[in-house]
């Protein structure tokens, strides 16, 4: 995986995957496999409505992930946002 990149960020290495290399690209991939419950493959977006969008993005975001220890994207992020938030 290359660590060059033209976007810097202080603080923060950013990292850009090979062209056709999934595998460096696991959380991205296991993401679009998820989608896929709610979109298969070859679905027509303009055919979707914001409603079952919405209905998706909320069933992902509030599904337990074992990268995340079992929490789910919602919490950690809301654990991170108000930790800063506070301090």
């Amino acid at each position: 995986m290359k660590r060059t990149s033209p976007i810097t960020l202080p603080g923060l290495p950013v990292y850009f995957a090979d062209p056709y290399s999934a595998w460096q690209r696991g959380t991205n991939e296991n993401t679009n496999g998820l989608l896929r419950q709610y979109f298969p493959k070859g679905t027509d977006f303009r055919k979707i409505t914001k409603e079952a969008i919405a209905f998706a993005v909320k069933k992902l975001n509030y599904r337990p992930r074992k990268c995340l220890g079992y929490q789910s994207p919602h919490e950690v992020f809301w654990k991170t946002s108000s930790g800063a938030l506070t301090t």
